[in-house]
């Protein structure tokens, strides 16, 4: 999972992406743990490592990543946390907003992340997680099962049931009041699911992970059908569905977007080199003549249903993590590492609205079917709401307990499911969330009807966790 670099004045780094290679995997073993606590506050330590190798090694569980033009980044695999410097004991390793305010990440000699919080004078293993204010929203259900990050969320079926996709290999299926569904999880063995697709009869779901591989799974026997498919040389990052149910895009870490036959496993068209480096949203148009995708370079290009370039949008001062379309194809909204939203014209490219709240990467969006809000999600560990009239947030943010990766929201409305790094599911009513506000408004139902569903922009959404 790249990152965005934070410059001077809180805007994010944005280079020309070549391309973005693993240069070191992490070492399969649990870390030194024989310290019960983590280094005192005030700590100081000479950079010495006592990990295996030292500092010419990185600690267990780390990854090394080579981001292009000579930029290189480090990812914590225990906490999916990613720093530009390298892991030593005494350096600092966050970046500006990557925490709450005071708050500093540094890694113990022995091999194990801690944080620093200056506002207590305290050390702990735990990440710090904001304060929530005195009468936020509380969510109608929380609903805990994964052992790590969820990447991808889905609302399935007329009971508007959750799925969700995990780092920690495995799709799990629940009511809203968190009862699971499938019995025991799905579990896929090429590691993490980082992104996830419905089709839109509801009968398959389509998975990309870690391996490089997508999966084809029966919904209601809860099996993988055939084979994996193979194509990518890196991670799935994101995966869509045409409308038409007739193929599937899948977008990855190797910089390219392939399409599938989902009948036959196969590639139906030479895969598309995007430019992006990492390719972290791809969306088909609802009526599916074209396709949209996002990534690492902070662009976003509209491909036809030949795989020609048709227009490329830019705006964005950071990478871009979500994409969806108006239900009329005459829009684009997508969302950024620069802390911002974006409404643009599709046809000719042209920015029309910037939405600026978030304090922190925009990993995650998503209309409403009434298409009158749109939803984020943030690494500042909010859900926000917009009015797509007045281009303003409405009623107070909706609080995680660590980074929202993922978002989605069943074809009735009712509720928003959000998801990310503290592993739960958080399920919040979309009328009081509205109501918080003052902001009155009656939630239409929605008839789940298949026709309505295949043209759905945002029924399943993906993160890049991330993004």
């Amino acid at each position: 999972m790249l990152r965005d670099k934070a410059k001077s004045g809180g805007s994010t780094k944005q280079g020309k992406v070549k391309g973005v290679t693993l240069v070191d995997s992490p070492t399969r073993v649990a870390p030194l743990t024989s310290a019960k606590d983590p280094p005192p506050y005030g700590a100081r330590h000479h950079q010495d490592a006592l990990w295996e190798g030292g500092n010419e090694a990185l600690p267990p569980r780390w990854q090394q990543f080579d981001a292009g033009d000579g930029e290189t980044q480090y990812q914590d695999d225990n906490l999916v946390m990613v720093s530009w410097n390298r892991p030593l004991p005494g350096v600092r390793l966050n970046e500006p907003r990557q925490l709450i305010p005071g708050c500093e990440w540094h890694i113990s000699p022995l091999g194990r992340s801690y944080f620093v919080n200056h506002n207590t004078r305290t050390t702990s293993w735990k990440k710090p997680v904001p304060d929530r204010p005195a009468g936020s929203l509380t969510p109608e259900s929380i609903i805990e099962g994964h052992s790590r990050c969820i990447w991808s969320l889905a609302c399935v079926g007329t009971s508007c049931n959750i799925m969700s996709a995990s780092e920690d290999g495995s799709i799990r299926q629940w009511t809203r009041d968190g009862k699971s569904v499938l019995g025991e999880p799905w579990r896929s063995d090429g590691g993490g699911v980082n992104s996830m697709a419905v089709c839109p009869d509801e009968s398959m779901i389509v998975s990309g992970s870690a391996d490089g591989r997508l999966r084809l799974w029966n919904v209601k026997e809860g099996s993988v059908v055939g084979d994996p498919w193979e194509g990518h040389s890196a991670p799935v990052r994101c995966l869509d569905w045409s409308p038409n149910t007739r193929e599937i895009a899948s977008g990855s870490q190797d910089g390219t977007i392939r399409r599938w036959n989902p009948n036959t496993g196969q590639q139906i068209a030479p895969p598309i080199e995007t430019r992006h480096g990492f390719v972290y949203g791809v969306k088909y148009s609802p009526q599916g003549d074209k396709f949209a995708s996002c990534g690492y370079d902070g662009g976003i290009r509209v491909w036809s249903k030949d795989g020609k370039l048709l227009i490329e949008l830019k705006g964005h001062d950071g990478s871009v993590y979500s994409l969806c379309w108006s239900k009329d194809g005459a829009y684009i909204f997508s969302g950024s590492g620069d802390m911002t939203i974006r409404k643009w014209q599709s046809i000719d490219g042209k920015e029309l609205v910037v939405l600026r709240g978030h304090t922190s990467i925009v990993r995650s969006i998503c209309l409403s079917p009434d298409e009158r809000h749109l939803v984020s999600a943030s690494e500042d560990c909010s859900v926000r709401i917009w009015d797509l009239k007045t281009n303003q947030q409405v009623g107070d943010p909706l609080l995680h307990d660590d980074e929202v990766l993922v978002l989605a929201i069943p074809s009735d409305g009712r509720y928003i499911a959000s998801a990310g790094k503290d592993k739960k599911v958080y399920v919040w009513s979309f009328e009081a969330a509205l109501k918080q506000s003052g902001n009155q408004v009656r939630v239409r139902a929605y008839i789940a009807v298949v026709s309505i569903i295949s043209n759905w922009p945002c029924m399943a959404t993906h993160s890049p966790t991330g993004s």
